[in-house]
């Protein structure tokens, strides 16, 4: 009844002054997939607009811009963001922050969960561990930086196992290609076939923000604008945390 209640109002607020339907391209990172396609379902049912989204990695977001792909919105972390503002592929000043993620943990589903409570603590499960999973998104490059503070890089180095842009760690993880690995918390906690072991320590852990711009090209830019309000709005936000993120 309460999502009822608020797709209506929603629904009553976008299309005031929208009267036409239109099918919004939307470009897309993974880390925020499973909570923006429960909102866009929503949002769809709200205002007869119709969204069709590519969802891939970081680096081949960037490289799809890059082509001259044409989109109306563009959601990725907050400084990428930023960077296609400055390229001239999304449109100066339309940056709206949507939900942040902390990095996590998982193990093969059924495996002995491994002891993450403290930087101390992941540090000998890392140098216990045979193999080792990371992204080549956000979470991937700042793994990265962990191992080297924990001064271990050097230790590690042959364990390591990074995924293309656009395959969750997920994967290597249920496959036995690497005993533990490390992505965004809201892209681990959903995925079959592994067991989700928690978020990194305290003093490890950092939140990456993940942000929408409206693409220089967009030929839809009010439907997605429209749609970028109805995601962060607060009505949202039970059903961003449902997913392993927090409202930005």
């Amino acid at each position: 009844m309460k999502t009822a209640v608020i797709i209506a109002a929603a629904g009553a607020l976008l299309l005031s002054g929208m009267a036409e339907a239109a099918e919004i391209k939307v470009l897309s990172t993974q880390a925020t997939q499973e909570a923006y396609l429960e909102l866009v379902a929503q949002f769809e049912k709200a205002t007869g607009h119709k969204v069709a989204t590519v969802f891939t990695g970081t680096v081949n977001v960037q490289k799809r811009l890059a082509d001259g792909e044409a989109y109306d919105l563009i959601i990725m972390a907050g400084p990428a963001i930023d960077d296609q503002i400055g390229l001239g592929k999304a449109v100066a000043g339309s940056r709206v922050d949507f939900a942040k993620s902390g990095t996590g943990v998982a193990v093969r589903k059924g495996a002995a969960k491994p002891d993450i409570g403290s930087a101390g603590a992941l540090k000998k499960t890392l140098l216990a561990a045979k193999s080792i999973g990371y992204s080549t998104g956000p979470s991937g490059v700042y793994m990265l930086g962990v191992f080297d503070k924990l001064g271990i890089a050097g230790e590690l180095k042959g364990k390591l196992k990074q995924t293309p842009s656009g395959v969750f760690v997920g994967t290597l993880i249920a496959s036995g290609e690497t005993e533990i690995g490390f992505q965004q918390i809201s892209e681990l906690v959903h995925f079959a076939g592994i067991d989700y072991v928690g978020p990194l320590p305290g003093e490890l852990q950092r939140m990456t923000m993940f942000s929408a711009g409206i693409h220089a090209g967009a030929k839809r830019a009010d439907a997605a604008r429209a749609l970028v309000k109805f995601i962060t709005a607060p009505a949202a936000a039970s059903v961003i945390r449902k997913h392993g993120l927090e409202p930005a």
